[in-house]
């Protein structure tokens, strides 16, 4: 029984045979100085990280949207609050079936162009220009009846073909930048760049949309809100269409892979191999449930507590100026914590933690003073802003570490299937997701039909739920994801163990495999032979 035991465990939990863990090390130290040089000659031109920085820009466009998209469904449109939480769930039941299919395909394709280069060309145009026309739909659907069956209908089918397009886009475009270079410092340099363009796209939604609310207010100007989200959504198509497009067509695949992909009835189970990714399923799974009532409280906490967009600035200044200025700190990180990734983003994250119980605490007891309560959220916000570099670029080369894993202990990147179950967790939990919306909504006692003025609920005890849902009730999930990292020890000797029979074993299909290799891998391949 106990023999029995041993192999269900290797079957389960151990490394494939065939994979870099399992290869004969004879065979893979023939190909050890390539190895070494795959890891650690930067390859990336400037063209490679400026087309993915555009690419990036336009997603953060999106995202800074969808901020607002809540805001937009209830006020913009009127569409009851009840009705909007409905076709969100029913659209996230559809996620789950379609998910699915593409990681499968996803998984098995196999080009010259390489694996996920191809639907960069293809899939952005469908995908940002329905996000285009979903944002413009308030220009022609002008009913205030908030349950006009016209305007249901339209929010459904728009957010249902854009979530179809949005899955053949989502999962080659995230995994691109992975098979770009199996450079650390590459990977590192790349995320920076690309992180500071979403941060100036994000900032150029926040700062146009909130004082333009004030503007119209004060009769300065007469921009109608179905305007400003048309406005937005069209820039953020432009860019979405030429960043991806660009990007799909100029930069290339370098990480080799195994040629013939094993059954999805088998990759499915990968992720049991994967004691890291595992655990970080196990903690997403515990939290993805939370909900922080699915409405913009940023923008109720600026308009309405801080006493406008312009004054708001002033609080956010602090972040604005140290924010940028955190990029100096990486290298002053990297030596800190000697390059270990674990260490520097369990401390950066506690850092945060600690960050946002301040804002909370100060503001509960300033909450009917907007200068002072404005001032004390500027100061944590300030505080945070100091590590956002570091810990974004330590916290995204950690998440890649662990995805290499995965193709050391199976021989394979099965990206699209092993996505599948950590992105089903939001799936499975969106019903109760969805509960706890309107749940924490009511529990909050704001009322979003009454026009966003300064203090116009005109309820202090509101505001400090408000508040509260903004800055401090995503802090328990904070707490529960970052657990995982502290029994994380890919880290020393193992890591650089790791990747140098992870580089081998690339190297040996290469070479096995020569006359099936792209011009581009191959050129690479030879460029760092004669080095």
């Amino acid at each position: 029984m106990a023999i029995i035991n041993e192999k269900l465990q290797e079957r389960l939990f151990g490394a494939e045979k065939g994979s870099a863990a399992k290869t004969d090390k004879s065979k893979l130290e023939k190909h050890r100085d390539i190895a070494a040089k795959m890891f650690n000659t930067p390859v990336l031109s400037r063209k490679e990280m400026a087309f993915p920085a555009i690419a990036d820009f336009a997603s953060a466009l999106l995202r800074g949207i969808n901020t607002y998209r809540t805001l937009y469904f209830v006020n913009v449109l009127r569409i009851d609050m009840v009705y909007v939480t409905a076709i969100l769930t029913l659209i996230g039941i559809y996620d789950v079936m379609n998910n699915p299919i593409m990681g499968i395909i996803y998984d098995r394709t196999r080009t010259r162009w390489g694996k996920a280069r191809p639907y960069l060309i293809f899939t952005p145009i469908p995908y940002f220009a329905t996000t285009a026309i979903l944002y413009c739909g308030a220009l022609f659907l002008r009913s205030e009846y908030t349950d006009d069956p016209k305007k249901i209908v339209f929010v459904f089918v728009t957010l249902f073909i854009q979530e179809t397009f949005s899955t053949v886009y989502s999962i080659p475009r995230d995994n691109m930048t992975t098979l770009m270079s199996p450079n650390p410092q590459d990977r590192i340099t790349l995320g920076l760049v690309t992180s500071y363009a979403s941060y100036f796209a994000a900032q150029s939604v926040y700062g146009l949309f909130l004082p333009l609310q004030d503007l119209n207010r004060w009769g300065v100007t007469n921009i109608s809100m179905p305007t400003i989200f048309a406005v937005f959504g069209v820039i953020t198509c432009f860019f979405g269409i030429l960043g991806n497009i660009a990007m799909g067509v100029g930069c290339r695949e370098r990480i080799i892979l195994q040629p013939k992909p094993a059954p999805f009835t088998k990759t499915i189970f990968y992720i049991l191999k994967n004691k890291y990714a595992l655990r970080n399923f196990i903690a997403d799974l515990a939290t993805n449930w939370w909900s922080g009532g699915g409405y913009s409280w940023d923008v109720v906490t600026q308009l309405e507590i801080f006493g406008g967009a312009f004054k708001s600035l002033l609080f956010y200044t602090p972040y604005n100026l140290l924010h940028p200025i955190s990029l100096t700190f990486i290298p002053k990180f990297q030596k800190l914590f000697k390059n270990n990734n674990k260490k520097a983003v369990i401390t950066l994250r506690i850092w945060d933690l600690l960050t946002g119980v301040g804002k909370y605490v100060t503001g509960h007891f300033t909450i009917d003073n907007s200068w002072l309560c404005g001032a004390t959220y500027g100061l944590f916000n300030g505080l945070n802003a100091c590590n956002n570099a570091p810990a974004s670029v330590f916290e995204a080369e950690l998440g890649r570490e662990i995805n290499d894993y995965t193709e050391y202990v199976t021989g394979e990147r099965p990206d699209g299937t092993f996505g599948l179950l950590t992105g089903l967790i939001s799936k499975v939990t969106s019903p109760l997701n969805a509960l706890m919306t309107i749940v924490v909504f009511k529990w909050s006692g704001y009322d979003p039909t009454i026009p966003m003025a300064p203090w116009s609920q005109g309820n202090k005890y509101v505001y400090r739920k408000v508040y509260f849902l903004y800055t401090a009730f995503g802090i328990l999930p904070s707490v529960v994801k970052m657990i995982p990292y502290f029994f994380y020890d890919l880290e020393g000797k193992k890591r650089e163990k790791m990747y140098l029979e992870l580089n081998e074993r690339r190297a040996l299909i290469a070479h096995e495999k020569e006359k099936d290799l792209s011009e581009e891998l191959g050129a690479m391949l030879e460029i760092l032979e004669q080095e």
